[in-house]
């Protein structure tokens, strides 16, 4: 399976702007630029799209390690939260803080610990970034 998105650019880093498409057709000439990464204009950027990635990769892999365990959520709540932090003359991302709110009936507080720490570990977005990542994970009656 191969999932494709593309950027295009116009103009230099700070005062040039691009867009973002994906062939899903969810982004469809997004607009993104340096406010938009590094102020708060209107707009996505890479590490958001990043966060979301993560959010949605580790709530459906909580969700198969749940079926597999014979549990059924009836919500999971996932948040990323990915850091750019200045590197060199460069950004690296340095971290991806996940948080989770999860309903699930029945579920002992044990068994969601594990499976949610597996689900962290083995989501393809976690396995392929090179940052430390956090689970903040809660149990909700």
């Amino acid at each position: 399976m191969i999932r494709k998105a593309r950027a295009v650019w116009r103009g230099t880093g700070r005062a040039g702007n691009g867009t973002l498409s994906s062939d899903s057709g969810v982004l469809a000439n997004t607009a993104y630029s340096y406010k938009t990464r590094f102020e708060n204009e209107k707009g996505t950027n890479p590490e958001e799209l990043i966060a979301a990635a993560h959010a949605g990769c580790f709530a459906m892999a909580l969700a198969f390690q749940l079926q597999a365990a014979g549990f059924t959520p009836a919500e999971l709540n996932a948040e990323a939260a990915v850091s750019i932090d200045a590197e060199g003359q460069g950004f690296r991302i340095t971290r991806s803080a996940l948080t989770l709110r999860a309903k699930v009936p029945k579920l002992d507080e044990a068994t969601f610990r594990r499976l949610a720490g597996e689900a962290e570990k083995n989501c393809p977005v976690s396995k392929v970034l090179k940052a430390e990542i956090t689970l903040d994970a809660k149990l909700i009656p």
